[in-house]
């Protein structure tokens, strides 16, 4: 089938009904054409492109980001390495947020080695480590 309403478009694609309203609020998608009794029209590359969207937003891109990688399709000098720079970019994105969760993760496990895990609250290692 090559014409889906909104909700098919959205079963599809595995996301909400409201996903697919955002994403045309957001731009992007672009609003489809109406039939005569004023169904939304979708088509396959409607379809296509809301997956581009959840699969690119699966590996940590915001949809502003998700927004200029769909636009440099349009600009007809951009190239591949206008792509992978912006890859290159949440790479380092990616690894600054994992450096800073591998050290709160180190924090919590030793404030959680420091207690016994017995006695009164008012006496918890943990809770007084947090208030100082």
């Amino acid at each position: 089938m090559g014409i889906y309403r909104i909700g098919q478009l959205a079963k599809k694609a595995n996301v909400n009904l409201e996903t697919i309203r955002y994403y045309e609020r957001r731009g992007l998608l672009l609003e489809p054409p109406r039939n005569k009794s004023g169904h939304r029209q979708y088509s396959i590359k409607d379809l296509r492109r809301t997956e581009f969207i959840k699969r690119t937003q699966s590996l940590g891109f915001s949809l502003q980001e998700i927004s200029d990688l769909l636009s440099l399709k349009l600009e007809p000098d951009k190239t591949c390495a206008d792509v992978q720079q912006r890859v290159k970019s949440k790479l380092i994105d990616i690894e600054e947020k994992i450096e800073t969760l591998q050290r709160m993760k180190e924090v919590l496990q030793r404030l959680e080695t420091n207690c016994p895990g017995k006695g009164p609250l008012n006496e918890c290692p943990i809770l007084e480590t947090l208030d100082k």
